[in-house]
């Protein structure tokens, strides 16, 4: 059993797995890619995890998440620094080259968007050489606009790449999360920017379902299950010539509270239909 060659999943969609059963499930679904994030990891040991996931033949797509970098203060804009730095370590160990971040939101009191989003373009400055000189690159990540005052300034593509741009492309790339971007009627034309840059970082998928059943943050749908054209964000962002992996990241407790084995049969089974336009097998 092989999966798709650019399939990965993202720890989040099995959160219900430790590190060991996530090595061992996707190895036996042929899965060759799995996003991870920096808590469990850091539990189980960035070196640690670093062989888990070597041994069982899988391939690191991303380390979540960096980022939260629009403190005003000294000392907070320093944590979060120092944060950073430990982060494109625990990345490297990992062996992937891509560190997402979450820009962070309005500081308490604050309603300043703009200056907030010139903190972060200082912090990339101080970070982006460093992230380079450790082989990997920080993809700052665009949330959705729900999101813009407590989690993430940064809401669509053209302002995440309006950041990216002022550093070198070896250190600074975007994230296209079709969760966070498909209400955006210009992200076609920002896709093709993203390309011709070569700025696509990483890719991420899930869907938007109608009411969203956990609210912004654990809302998100299953593959299929919403309003997202998720075979034409494959295809737009293939034409602006990404070619990395592509991971299916759904924050959802009802995919938490079943087998974790039936969720990555059925996110790969969405996956192929959905994304990659390959028909249902029927009449079994």
């Amino acid at each position: 059993m092989t999966a798709p060659a650019r399939f990965s999943l993202n720890q989040q969609t099995v959160r219900q797995w430790s590190l060991p059963e996530l090595a061992e499930g996707c190895a036996a679904a042929g899965v060759r890619r799995v996003g991870l994030w920096r808590g469990p990891v850091r539990e189980y040991g960035a070196e640690a995890a670093a062989r888990l996931v070597r041994d069982a033949g899988l391939a690191v797509s991303s380390l979540c998440r960096g980022g939260f970098l629009t403190a005003a203060d000294p000392a907070g804009r320093a944590a979060a620094l120092a944060d950073n730095r430990a982060a494109v370590e625990e990345a490297a160990t990992l062996g992937t080259g891509t560190l997402v971040l979450v820009a962070g939101g309005l500081p308490p009191g604050s309603r300043d968007l703009p200056g907030a989003r010139e903190r972060v373009a200082d912090a990339l400055a101080e970070l982006g050489p460093y992230a380079a000189g450790c082989g990997v690159r920080l993809a700052i990540e665009p949330l959705h606009p729900m999101y813009a005052s407590d989690r993430c300034v940064v809401s669509t593509l053209r302002q995440a790449l309006d950041l990216a741009e002022r550093f070198p492309a070896d250190q600074v790339g975007v994230v296209v999360d079709t969760y966070h971007l498909w209400w955006d009627d210009t992200v076609a034309g920002q896709l093709v920017r993203a390309g011709e840059g070569g700025r696509i970082a990483a890719f991420q998928l899930a869907d938007w379902v109608t009411p969203l059943p956990e609210g912004v943050l654990l809302g998100r749908g299953q593959l299929g299950d919403g309003c997202v054209d998720l075979r034409w964000f494959h295809e737009r962002a293939g034409a602006a010539g990404y070619r990395g992996p592509e991971e299916v990241e759904i924050f959802q407790p009802g995919l938490w509270a079943r087998d974790g084995a039936a969720v990555l049969a059925e996110v790969l089974d969405r996956y192929e239909r959905y994304v990659l336009g390959i028909p249902a097998v029927t009449g079994e």
